[in-house]
């Protein structure tokens, strides 16, 4: 039998998960000159991109601009893209493992951290993947509920996502009607009584996880305005020396623009941002929902790994709130038919190689925040893609040999269809997306997304029997 990767035998592979880390995988992939590829790129949802669709913040376009990458990648003729297809409902491990030399997984991190403290499950909690995932016009996510009534909101966390989520809640409607959030959500959120926002994080300012463009965004909404107590603001010494030391010029332009924020005091706007540092919550307080949390002072005290952690005191404090996101994490979930680490909600796996009880599964790979967990941006996926790719073509010549029945590039195609699996290419993703684009224009936005996989489908099926009357 030819070695795997030559014309008489491509190496074919398959991705799961259209994210920034698949497409990364793919493309390393199709630019190896002396391979011919085939690649099978997988997700449960019609729509490709992962959290850039999902994730990213409706009022960040630029962001997503990346997205023509990733179409310049798909347009290769020895790329497809299967969407609306389950791994665990349509297709097996075991099924991609017959018809794949190699399976890698990039189905980042799709749930949440818990906070595990008393009253977390009362009405009016919840984690912030869901509302990201509801003003995103996510089809998991469409149907939930968000009592935008209530004045008071606590988001628990300070990275990029809890901004997100105090600036979605801040936002005026004409700032969001420019953007390409749901439009149930843009209606939800023009009724909204939210008045005063406060973004609690357990650290000191010198070790809040936002980056500055996202703090620098707080200070110039419409009607929101940034509080910052003095006191808050003002460094304690170990914070002091670790930021002197460390030269992270991330965290000193943030501790700045804090204290700039704390001088500014206040400027008579609608709604109030504020921002509380050293603290965490220890109990959500209610009878049948969330009417206040409790939170503990912290201190700051050095760690063996030289950064500074923080240490409850015995001081606790209750601010009355409505309505509570927690932002302190992702975490993976568990593939069928793969080992999963429960503690760190990863795939467990050696610089992508998947391992089970120690040992390397041939031709099985992971990417992504289902590879290191969910930490760096977009584009830490790139690197992160090579090196498990890089140990791919390393196995090369020890990867599972497929039956020439299973190895036929439309051996999938007709297993779907066997299935009754209605899937949907990049072509088909295509007209979905100039669907969005043209709805939204006819209302004056950038875009109107559909928010149901049936929404999309039978949009889809419509265009096709115009294309077939027109013809």
């Amino acid at each position: 039998m030819s070695a795997i990767g030559t014309v008489e035998q491509p190496l074919r592979v398959a991705i799961v998960g259209s994210g920034p880390s698949g497409f990364y995988a793919a493309e390393h992939l199709l630019k190896q000159t002396n391979l011919v590829v085939q690649i099978d790129m997988f997700d449960r949802l019609p729509t490709p991109y992962g959290l850039v669709r999902g994730g990213v913040a409706p009022d960040h376009q630029k962001i997503k601009n990346v997205i023509k990458v990733y179409e310049k990648i798909a347009s290769n003729a020895s790329f497809r893209f299967f969407g609306n297809v389950e791994i665990g409902r349509d297709l097996r491990h075991s099924d991609l493992m017959r018809y794949y030399h190699a399976v890698i997984y990039a189905t980042g991190a799709q749930s949440d951290r818990r906070m595990g403290i008393p009253g977390e499950d009362l009405a009016g909690s919840h984690a912030a993947t869901e509302f990201v995932g509801w003003y995103n016009a996510h089809p998991d996510y469409r149907d939930l509920h968000f009592d935008l009534s209530r004045e008071s909101v606590a988001v628990i966390g300070n990275g990029n996502v809890a901004m997100d989520v105090v600036r979605i809640l801040a936002k005026t409607p004409e700032e969001l009607i420019e953007t390409d959030i749901a439009d149930y959500a843009l209606e939800a959120l023009r009724h909204s009584r939210v008045k005063r926002i406060y973004m609690l994080g357990r650290r000191g300012p010198a070790q809040a996880a936002f980056t500055n463009p996202e703090l620098k965004e707080l200070g110039e909404l419409a009607d929101a305005e940034v509080i910052v107590s003095p006191e808050e603001a003002m460094l304690d010494p170990l914070s002091a020396e670790w930021l002197d030391k460390s030269g992270d010029s991330t965290a000193q332009k943030n501790v700045r623009m804090l204290q700039a924020y704390a001088a500014r005091g206040r400027q008579g706007k609608s709604r109030q941002i504020y921002m509380h540092f050293l603290v965490s919550p220890v109990e959500l307080i209610g009878t049948e929902r969330v009417e206040a949390i409790k939170l503990v002072r912290n201190v700051l005290q050095p760690a063996s790994d030289g950064s500074l952690r923080p240490k409850a005191t015995d001081e606790t404090f209750t601010i009355p709130v409505g309505l509570v996101f927690r932002s302190i994490g992702y975490k993976g979930v568990a593939v069928p038919e793969l080992p999963f680490d429960e503690r760190n909600g990863v795939i467990p796996n050696v610089e992508g190689r998947v391992v089970s009880d120690g040992q390397v599964l041939r031709g099985v790979y992971c990417t992504g925040w289902i590879k290191r967990g969910p930490t760096g941006v977009i584009g830490t996926n790139k690197p992160d893609s090579v090196e498990t790719v890089n140990q791919l073509l390393n196995d090369l010549p020890n990867l599972p040999e497929l039956t020439p029945e299973n190895a036929q590039r439309e051996a999938i195609p007709n297993l779907l269809a066997e299935r009754g699996v209605q899937y949907v290419t990049f072509s088909d993703w295509q007209v979905i997306d100039q669907l969005e684009i043209a709805n939204g224009q006819a209302v004056g936005r950038p875009r109107l997304k559909f928010s149901r996989v049936s929404e999309m489908l039978d949009a889809l099926a419509a265009h096709k029997r115009e294309q077939v009357s027109a013809d």
